[in-house]
């Protein structure tokens, strides 16, 4: 199979007129953006026939970037948005590019009930477990015991699992990696994008300037180190014991199955409704 070289992915699907982004030096937004583009580009996709939306942060500058209908919406509100999108023209393919505060912070109701009507959209999630843009505070994925500007002596609460989360609340498909891990990062991408109901993939995402630096880790390639140190591929973290597990992340494909998406279920009750009332044609 041939494989496009960056630069012919950039000139089919970026805006050249917004380039460079904004990112900063070692930032794995970019990572993420590239496997969801020769995703796309894999899968043959239309990019009249797929919306991006994002709310606030750094990942959600995004949209911007990429040339493709899009949404830069407010803080955590991308899957309201993207339910009027998709309920208004079920057409249209979903893709909300989010950050881990905007998803589980402000955005945690909308993400959770999303998920519970299993919305047909697939989540690109990138966890860098920080708030990058306003200065580095920890977020509700921040690890014990890591420093934030909000938490110099070191991260005291539990933080959430956003993949165990979106399992628990019915995803029809979650999956977890590094932008370490390319092909499989691109693949789970591909798998989300076919499926109907909510799909996410989750990227540990690096921020050199705003996390690495407040933990002894400065340069991109340094944190990728310490992702493959923390990580745990999933049939391996079935066989460890909860405290083997403590501090660990587990990677891989969490969950895939075909519950019926929201704009299927939401057909079938019009047609309840039309029937009952006796609007039939």
């Amino acid at each position: 199979m041939y494989l496009k070289s960056a630069y012919e992915i950039r000139d089919k699907y970026l805006r050249k007129d917004m380039l460079p982004t904004i990112f900063c030096p070692g930032c794995g937004i970019g990572s993420a953006l590239q496997y969801t583009l020769r995703a796309i580009d894999d899968l043959g996709l239309n990019q009249d026939e797929i919306v991006w939306v994002s709310g606030i942060g750094c990942s959600s500058r995004v949209p911007g970037f990429v040339d493709f209908d899009g949404l830069h919406t407010t803080h955590g509100r991308a899957l309201a948005f993207a339910t009027g999108i998709k309920l208004a023209n079920p057409d249209l393919k979903i893709i909300a590019f989010m950050g881990d505060g905007d998803t589980a912070a402000i955005g945690g109701n909308h993400f959770i009930h999303a998920i519970r009507r299993n919305l047909d959209v697939t989540v690109i999630l990138i966890n860098n477990f920080t708030y990058g843009m306003t200065g580095g505070q920890v977020a509700p994925t921040t690890l014990k015991g890591l420093k934030g500007t909000t938490a110099p002596y070191g991260q005291f609460e539990n933080p959430f699992d956003i993949a165990d989360l979106a399992v628990a609340a019915g995803a029809n498909y979650v999956a977890r990696w590094s932008v370490f891990n390319y092909l499989q990062g691109i693949n789970s991408i591909k798998k989300a994008l076919q499926k109907e109901g909510f799909s996410l993939v989750e990227f540990l995402s690096p921020c050199p300037i705003s996390f690495g630096r407040r933990n002894r880790m400065k340069t991109s390639p340094e944190l990728l180190r310490w992702y493959q140190k923390i990580t745990v591929p999933l049939a391996k973290a079935k066989k460890m014991k909860p405290e083997e597990l403590e501090g660990k992340v587990v990677i891989g494909e969490f969950v895939d199955r075909d519950r019926p998406g929201l704009v299927r279920e939401y057909e079938a009750y019009k047609r309840r409704a039309k029937k009952t009332m006796g609007w039939e044609e």
